[in-house]
């Protein structure tokens, strides 16, 4: 999940995906409800307008273009690490 100030977009990906693929997006009362709802699942979230901005462009159910992948690879990477200091 990457969030800006208004701005919410949540990533799903699994290992039978060719890549990972937005999930939802959202600015105002919306991006409010997708960090709600990460927040008591608890989904990681990461900060990172750049990156917001840029999947905000996709619509769900999209995947990510190639040019995102090492961005979103370190991500992933982060993700995995503080699931396994669990």
């Amino acid at each position: 999940m990457t969030v800006q100030a208004d701005t919410a977009v949540a990533l799903h990906y699994s290992e039978d995906l060719p890549a990972p693929m937005v999930l939802a997006s959202g600015k105002g009362a919306v991006a409010e409800a997708i960090v709600r709802i990460a927040r008591e699942n608890g989904v990681p979230l990461v900060a990172d307008p750049d990156l917001a901005a840029s999947l905000m462009q996709l619509e769900p159910s999209t995947l990510i273009p190639e040019s995102l992948y090492e961005v979103i690879a370190e991500i992933l990477v982060f993700v995995r690490d503080l699931r396994m200091e669990k």
